[in-house]
């Protein structure tokens, strides 16, 4: 209960001082343009979860990874809905720690730290292709076809 008294105190704070200095017009500007933003990160997340999911499966981020990237967006997200300054500010910032993040992980996909499902599948059907093959040396005796 505290922590969120003094949230609520620091909140009113920054909001004030900013809204001063930028006026009410682009104060209400900038509220909605933020709440565009969150709710567009919110439309978005389906794909940002699939791409999570895609690392998750050719093992580039573990489970951990995989979470605290997913939660990040959406705390993210609703900060960047929810009106005032400093939850813009935080929302802001867990959404470029996520950015950062993929960036990461695109990078290692690109540079083939990655193994994916179908390299190894890939693998194991010729290992087995080559497991069926019998090798055979045929000595031919000109002598005995007349």
């Amino acid at each position: 209960m505290i922590y969120f008294i003094v949230y609520l105190f620091l909140e009113v704070l920054v909001s004030v001082n900013i809204s001063s200095t930028i006026g009410g017009l682009a104060t209400f500007f900038e509220i909605i343009l933020t709440a565009f933003v969150g709710i567009s990160i919110l439309i978005n997340f389906r794909k940002t979860l699939v791409e999570n999911l895609t690392s998750v499966s050719y093992n580039c981020i573990d489970l951990e990874q995989f979470q605290k990237l997913n939660l990040f967006t959406l705390i993210g997200a609703i900060l960047l809905i929810i009106p005032g300054f400093m939850t813009d500010i935080l929302g802001i910032v867990m959404q470029f720690s996520v950015i950062t993040s993929m960036f990461v992980n695109r990078y290692n996909v690109k540079s083939g730290n990655c193994k994916t499902n179908t390299q190894e599948s890939f693998r194991q059907n010729n290992i087995q292709r080559d497991s069926d093959v019998i090798d055979v040396e045929i000595i031919s005796d000109n002598s005995s076809i007349k």
